[in-house]
């Protein structure tokens, strides 16, 4: 059954500081990189207002966990548990599985399998992984990726969490190279459509062919300058995922000026029609 979702990049305005992970290659391990942002709203309350405003569900950056403590993660998952919302997935927004650097590939398997385990600690049903930076049409690339996914996939099913990835960063984003990937990775692992990660004039093809795989569809719109939607542009990507048949999570992303809930509200007017019908 389809259902409404937000993502917790449409409220990073509020969500106070970012904890973005970087590659540091003079050390040769990940660093943090703090990003201050006002903090509004805390990650723990954000279920509870999510529920207030209709969302069964909620997609979580990696860098807007303030702690990864077993304690602060156990607390997270009894916020959503008492709110009755859903922690579908844990955006892990850092990792490159076809890096050149095999220093590097191997410190970020390290690290995905640590947030693997977050992931599982605070409730997330799903975890995704970025495909890889290399290029789209680089074919090594793609099977490197696709195996790494394919054991990271094996070793989450061990913590009750599935593997996602996504059209996002360069080896995921054409509809082409995101197929290719699914097929050598196998069906242990899902994937999100973003109608913002494809471009071009096959766009809506591409939208059209990766949604029968997604397990969740970032509805992404066009803004102008005020943050309201391209409506015309908007309904165009939707229906391409309701002739697919999806039934699942449209996750609202919303990144304009001005209140971010107001954005929000603007874009589920546009998507809410097409969850109803779904149902």
């Amino acid at each position: 059954m389809s259902y409404l979702s937000v993502s917790t990049w449409s409220l990073h305005r509020l969500l106070g500081p970012l904890r973005l992970t970087v590659w540091d290659a003079e050390s040769g391990s990940q660093l943090t990189r703090v990003q201050e942002q006002p903090q509004l709203l805390t990650l723990l309350e954000l279920p509870g207002k999510a529920a207030a405003r209709g969302y069964r569900a909620v997609e979580v950056c990696h860098f807007h966990f303030p702690s990864t403590e077993s304690a602060y993660l156990e607390e997270l998952r009894q916020a959503f548990r008492t709110a009755g919302v859903s922690l579908d997935t844990l955006l892990l927004d850092y990792g490159d599985l076809t890096s050149a650097d095999e220093q590097r590939r191997v410190a970020d398997l390290a690290f995905i399998r640590k947030w693997i385990g977050i992931a599982s600690s605070c409730g997330a049903k799903q975890i995704r992984v970025v495909a890889g930076e290399a290029q789209p049409d680089d074919k090594a690339a793609i099977a490197i990726s696709a195996a790494a996914l394919a054991e990271l996939a094996e070793y989450a099913a061990e913590f009750g969490v599935r593997v996602i990835t996504e059209n996002f960063k360069p080896l995921a984003s054409t509809g082409e190279s995101s197929l290719q990937l699914l097929a050598q990775a196998g069906s242990r692992v899902g994937f999100i459509t973003d109608f913002g990660n494809y471009h071009g004039e096959r766009k809506l093809a591409e939208i059209a062919s990766t949604t029968p795989y997604s397990v969740s569809i970032h509805a992404k719109p066009t803004y102008d300058e005020a943050g309201y939607p391209d409506r015309e542009q908007l309904i165009a990507y939707l229906d391409q995922v309701r002739q697919a048949g999806f039934d699942g999570a449209y996750v609202l992303i919303y990144d304009g000026p001005g209140d971010m809930w107001e954005g929000l509200e603007r874009v589920k007017a546009i998507v809410e029609p097409y969850v109803l019908t779904a149902r």
